[in-house]
């Protein structure tokens, strides 16, 4: 009897630990699944913020946009880590993983055109469940992953033999081939990977230096700066083509940004400029280009400088140093101001954002109806442009601005919102260009685009060495982001160029613009590795 007793107690210990095991599960399975669930609705939220942010064409550019944006990036990066922590340490709890939603977002598959090692897994020699060794292949599975090779280096060796002449003695060796670098040691590859990294990149040339060493590479930073200046030296050609190619446009887009440059143990503020032809707005087919400049300050005789001789339509903001450029008398003769509706919409769109102000909020719904209705068009010839513009565009640019000096009469002139709208209404000539000439855009986003990158170097970089230093890179910026502005793969572009630049005379130079040199590659199949 006792036996029993015995036995009683021990059934219902381990009935009453395999319930509480149960209900622990239970509990951990309904926890995990609140938590996926919850993390998988901040990822679609954050995922959908940055999404807009990106798309939003004629948002705010700021600073602290930008900030922000890195911020969500950031908040997204950590919590999908977080997921993807967490889904690995239940996925061996089975109560978790039986539980846990499923990932309905869909998996990419791998690029077609990467080399693959196909790795077979022993096959069995009898049947599991009879033990019978006739068994036949009934087909098999294929799981795809992703892997990398590490970066490798090769010396290449050119050799050059000599020979001599058994009848007359003398000795001939064929001539030495151009290299990028005079007496370099450095490919056309390894060249172009060193000024994508640092001009696309953003990494200084101490931070690849130091990545070289770890990888059993002695290039210290004086001699990866010597092969930099050497390259841009021997793509000042380009450049000059690039150049002339954007100024041969009757419209330009300008814009300029800051650059910390390093003077006598501090640093100063100089600037880069930068000239965009884009003319696929009004169906233009010349090639996108940019052409960038450098200066110690920002005094308008440099635009001035830079746009010598030239004269058409010139989009930019409204900073005075351009204003020389269209006063009449100027030779051969004063350019057309156009003026920027997303760099003025900005101005409302914070006062509206921060204060929620109706006024704001009204005037950020009329600009964003011109933005409408210019989407339709964009793209399409200059004439079809300006019949629909004048049509049904200057009806509510005229009604806005209208309603503009209607209400800045009922206000402070010290108002926020009030000098929001006088920045239009000063320059009501330069905003209404766009409803004369088709060519002309509504923003000036374009420029806008091509400096993205220099401010996200900024914080890398921190600050160019020299003004010298500031040319060189306004040089390498000019080649690096017109290529990309047609849809050129920068680094194949530069190793294809520095390998054949110095064996192609210069009648033939334009072959290696990017576009040129896109179609020559697409044509002929043959786009360097």
């Amino acid at each position: 009897m006792t036996g029993s007793m015995d036995d009683m107690t021990v059934l219902r210990a381990a009935l009453a630990a395999a319930e509480a095991r149960a209900r622990a599960a239970e509990t951990r399975a309904t926890d995990a699944e609140a938590r996926a669930v919850s993390a998988e609705a901040q990822i679609a939220h954050l995922k959908h913020l940055i999404a807009r942010m990106r798309q939003d064409r004629f948002g705010t550019s700021s600073e602290r946009g930008r900030r922000l944006l890195n911020q969500l990036e950031l908040e997204l990066e950590e919590l999908e880590t977080t997921q993807a922590e967490d889904t690995s340490e239940n996925a061996a709890d089975p109560a978790v993983r039986a539980t846990a939603p499923r990932n309905n977002r869909g998996r990419q598959p791998l690029p077609a055109d990467l080399p693959r090692e196909r790795v077979v897994l022993p096959a069995p020699t009898q049947c599991p469940c009879c033990g019978g060794t006739r068994l036949s292949k009934l087909g098999e599975s294929i799981t795809e992953t992703l892997e990398v090779i590490p970066r490798q280096f090769k010396v290449i060796q050119t050799v050059r033999e000599k020979f001599t002449c058994r009848d007359c003695e003398s000795i001939t060796q064929p001539p030495a081939p151009f290299y990028p670098i005079a007496r370099g040691r450095a490919g056309p590859k390894l060249l172009a990977g060193i000024l994508c990294d640092k001009y696309l990149q953003h990494l200084p040339l101490n931070r690849q230096s130091d990545a070289f060493a770890r990888e059993g590479i002695d290039l210290d930073t004086s001699t990866l700066a010597d092969w930099v200046g050497a390259c841009t030296a021997t793509l000042a050609p380009l450049n000059a083509l690039i150049r002339a190619h954007v100024l041969a446009a009757q419209r330009l887009h300008a814009d300029d940004t800051t650059v910390p440059v390093l003077a006598k143990g501090r640093t100063v503020t100089g600037r880069l400029w930068n000239y965009v032809r884009d003319d696929a707005p009004f169906g233009g087919l010349a090639p996108p280009a940019v052409w960038f400049r450098y200066s110690r300050d920002r005094k308008g005789e440099h635009p001035a400088d830079h746009l010598t001789g030239w004269t058409g339509i010139l989009q930019s903001d409204a900073y005075g140093g351009y204003t020389y450029l269209a006063k009449p008398g100027r030779q051969p003769a004063p350019v057309v101001p156009a003026g920027c509706w997303a760099h003025g919409r900005r101005g409302l769109f914070k006062i509206a954002e921060k204060d929620k102000a109706p006024l704001a909020i009204e005037a950020v719904r009329r600009i964003d109806a011109i933005f409408d209705a210019e989407r339709a068009i964009n793209g399409r010839s200059a004439a079809h442009r300006l019949a629909i513009r004048q049509q049904s565009i200057t009806p509510l640019v005229t009604d806005l601005f209208n309603w503009m000096r209607d209400t800045c009469r009922r206000m402070s002139s010290k108002n926020p919102l009030a000098q929001a709208m006088t920045y239009f209404l000063r320059r009501v000539d330069t905003f209404t260009a766009f409803l004369e000439d088709g060519r002309i855009c509504l923003t000036n986003n374009a420029a806008e685009r091509a400096l993205r990158g220099i401010a996200l170097g900024r914080k890398a970089w921190l600050f160019a060495g020299s003004d010298r230093g500031g040319e060189s890179a306004a040089a390498m910026y000019s080649l690096v982001v017109t290529a990309r502005l047609n849809d050129v793969d920068p680094q194949a572009w530069l190793a294809d160029v520095l390998a054949r630049i110095n064996d192609i005379p210069n009648p033939r130079l334009h072959e290696l613009l990017p576009w040129h040199w896109k179609t020559l590659h697409l044509t002929n199949n043959t786009i360097p590795p």
